[in-house]
């Protein structure tokens, strides 16, 4: 597709250059005009008809291709719910009549992946909704949203100590898009602390505080965390794009980010909302 339209653009580039040079020589040479303004008027407009011209031909396929795509992941995601849903609805009714312990976990471990799984799909439908509107925005409590990411989260990591002190907190923001940072910084807590199953959750006066008790960092980590691909510890899995989408993400929403970090004692991730 994308070969074919080069191809095309430059054709319709080298014709029409090649036309534009033509028509002023025809009028200079040819009829000998002498009016400059009545010249420069009928190029201006012989060049506007050709950038015209020019933009639906780079345009329209793309947004052509782009809306497939779109109705496509809309198609595809409408698809997914169904199945999702009754694996759920027959995995609650299984959950319901079995007795056995050994079943009963591995029903646990599917009813797990279906919570992933669940997670991918909003994501997926967050991801549609946010190309199509310019911004998601909406009313809701910020406590509830932490207990329902941290009771999410200890199922992947099950050995974490979560100690929650939330007050009740109501924001406006993208809820979809604060929940995957929330899950991201909860993520780097877990995943610097090897030595330490402890994060704290704080929520007061519309500021959270998530802290671990790891490794930390010194100063001069502190002033490339933000930096794209970089990571403290190169061992660690990841591809340290974390904190660098956790400050796009509060930029965007004009939330106050600092961390505060301390080599061999944690790190502490301050989120300052504003006040309805």
């Amino acid at each position: 597709m994308f070969r074919n339209l080069r191809i095309t653009i430059f054709v319709f580039y080298f014709l029409s250059v090649s036309a534009f040079l033509a028509t002023l020589h025809y009028l200079l040479a040819v009829v000998e005009v002498q009016n400059v303004f009545l010249l420069a008027v009928v190029m201006t407009c012989f060049s506007a008809l050709g950038a015209v011209f020019m933009s639906k031909l780079s345009i329209d396929p793309l947004e052509e291709h782009v809306s497939n795509l779109q109705n496509l992941s809309k198609e595809t995601l409408h698809e997914l719910n169904l199945p999702i849903s009754t694996i759920m609805t027959n995995l609650n009714m299984l959950k319901k009549k079995t007795t056995d312990e050994k079943d009963l976990k591995r029903l646990k471990r599917i009813d797990t992946a279906c919570a992933m799984l669940q997670e991918r799909y909003n994501e997926l439908d967050y991801m549609i909704k946010k190309q199509t509107l310019h911004e998601i925005k909406e009313e809701f409590m910020l406590d509830e949203l932490l207990l329902l990411r941290v009771d999410f989260l200890k199922h992947i990591y099950p050995n974490m100590e979560f100690n929650l002190n939330l007050e009740k907190t109501k924001i406006i923001s993208d809820k979809t898009g604060l929940a995957k940072i929330i899950d991201n910084i909860i993520d780097n807590a877990v995943k610097y602390s090897p030595n330490s199953n402890r994060c704290d959750i704080r929520l007061n006066d519309h500021s959270l505080h998530i802290e671990d008790f790891g490794c930390g960092m010194d100063e001069v980590e502190l002033i490339r965390i933000y930096d794209t691909y970089y990571q403290s510890n190169d061992t660690m899995r990841g591809f340290g794009i974390g904190l660098s989408m956790v400050k796009r993400f509060c930029d965007s929403q004009n939330i106050q980010l600092n961390i505060k970090s301390k080599l061999g004692f944690g790190t502490t991730v301050l989120l300052k909302f504003k006040e309805n």
